[in-house]
């Protein structure tokens, strides 16, 4: 059983063909060095079946000591470990679009970004497979608590939770079932 209240939990998933080779390894590089300098971070890290992810990946963080290698996770748990998640590092576009909903910061392991949005919104940060980059942007929100709240509160791009109320309200409004109509976001 895994004592969630131990650790802070650090996420990662990275599988996008741009980043095999040696942006891989730079990310799986930065992984270590924040595993090592932050003992109170756990790393869960859903590794993808293919063999040019696999095999750095393996190679490099596999003898990590708080480096949890796993095989990739059903969505209904991948969203349930994001939920339990303190900072998400990832490539991958859902997450950027699902993090915000769930109040985790996502630093994008990409140069750019689908999700614009998102960034403007400062519920995700593009920060490249540098690996000197994603530790500085991953020790800005592991330490500074002013950073870290400012990125996990800040307004979700994709909506606030409420639009299946907001539907049903306008519908029994179109039906003539409420007076009310509903409300705007």
């Amino acid at each position: 059983t895994w004592d969630w209240d131990r650790y802070r939990i650090l996420v990662v998933e990275a599988h996008r063909r741009e980043n095999w080779g040696q942006p891989l390894e730079n990310i799986c590089r930065a992984v270590a060095e924040i595993a090592a300098s932050h003992p109170d971070i756990a790393v869960i890290f859903p590794v993808h079946l293919n063999p040019k992810v696999q095999e750095p990946v393996r190679r490099i963080l596999g003898n990590s000591p708080r480096v949890h290698l796993l095989e990739p996770l059903s969505y209904a748990d991948f969203a349930n470990l994001m939920a339990r998640a303190h900072l998400i590092i990832s490539d991958s576009g859902g997450i950027q679009e699902e993090a915000p909903s769930l109040g985790r910061p996502v630093l994008v392991l990409r140069d750019v970004t689908e999700r614009p949005e998102a960034v403007a919104a400062g519920t995700v940060k593009v920060v490249g497979t540098e690996a000197d980059k994603v530790v500085a942007a991953a020790e800005e929100l592991l330490t500074d608590n002013k950073a870290y709240n400012k990125m996990a509160q800040a307004t979700n791009p994709y909506g606030d939770g409420e639009a299946a109320r907001r539907i049903v309200d306008g519908l029994k409004y179109h039906l003539g079932l409420s007076q009310k109509p509903a409300q705007e976001w």
